[in-house]
């Protein structure tokens, strides 16, 4: 297995960050927060409150209009985007693997940019990493489910051994069995290895499942700012209270007709 990290990741800050497209769309609403080294946070919101934007400056695949963000107190625009994101672990909801490529060229691409020899060892740890065998390294994604392809996603994310790792709505394709598996061992990869977790998603009970805060976004702008237990103790406001009443209600009717009732 890959060694474990031995400081957490780094801090992230944004700075009254704004992002606005023509015609006057303002995404990001001057969003200013800090984000501690090691902390696992979820941006949740509907669709169109800005919080894939949000995330995507973090990584410079979306500039902002106005602001700045910082990881470990360095802007990122102090270097080029292309050596930012080596340090910088990313996972889209559609994995982006390259069909061409084995499992293990897909994991190992990031090592062959940054120069370094295809290591069949490194490989091997990082798909054990997210629980997959060594042996699905020759395998080409068409031949795996969609969980298996989205966990050679987390490695070949890992593979540069990035202390910050963003996720854009990594789960949504997935069916909820493997959805909440696949969470659990993302949740676990943070902690072993001390990461600094950014996940989008919309949905509000994984949010409160996996993350240690959660970021409530409407409108551009942050609306909430809590912990799970503050947010389901109603702590949150009145958009936060909306979308935790989602998993409240289904879990109240679950639990009716556990009982019978």
């Amino acid at each position: 297995m890959p060694e474990q990290s031995r400081t957490l990741g780094p801090s992230v800050s944004f700075e009254c960050l704004a992002k606005r497209y023509a015609g006057g769309v303002i995404a990001v609403n001057s969003v200013s927060l800090d984000i501690a080294a090691g902390s696992f946070v979820a941006l949740v919101g509907a669709s169109g409150s800005g919080k894939s934007t949000l995330l995507k400056t973090v990584n410079r695949l979306i500039e902002p209009s106005d602001g700045r963000v910082l990881i470990g107190g360095d802007p990122v625009d102090s270097e080029s985007p292309h050596l930012l994101r080596r340090r910088i672990g990313y996972v889209f909801q559609n994995t982006g693997l390259f069909p061409h490529l084995t499992v293990g060229e897909n994991v190992g691409i990031g090592l062959r940019l940054k120069g370094e020899r295809e290591n069949a060892k490194r490989v091997a740890e990082l798909l054990e990493l997210v629980e997959l065998t060594p042996a699905m390294a020759k395998r080409l994604p068409d031949a795996l489910s969609g969980g298996q392809r989205q966990r050679v996603g987390v490695a070949r994310a890992l593979a540069t051994q990035p202390g910050l790792m963003l996720m854009d709505e990594p789960f949504g394709a997935l069916d909820p069995i493997t959805r909440d598996t696949l969470g659990t061992a993302v949740r676990a990869i943070h902690d072993r290895l001390g990461l600094t977790t950014i996940m989008v998603t919309h949905d509000m009970a994984e949010a409160l499942l996996l993350a240690d805060r959660v970021l409530v976004m409407e409108s551009g702008n942050i609306v909430a700012d809590a912990t799970p237990g503050a947010l389901i103790a109603g702590e949150g406001g009145p958009a936060a209270d909306a979308l935790v009443a989602v998993p409240r209600e289904q879990a109240h009717r679950l639990a009716a007709l556990e009982s019978g009732r």
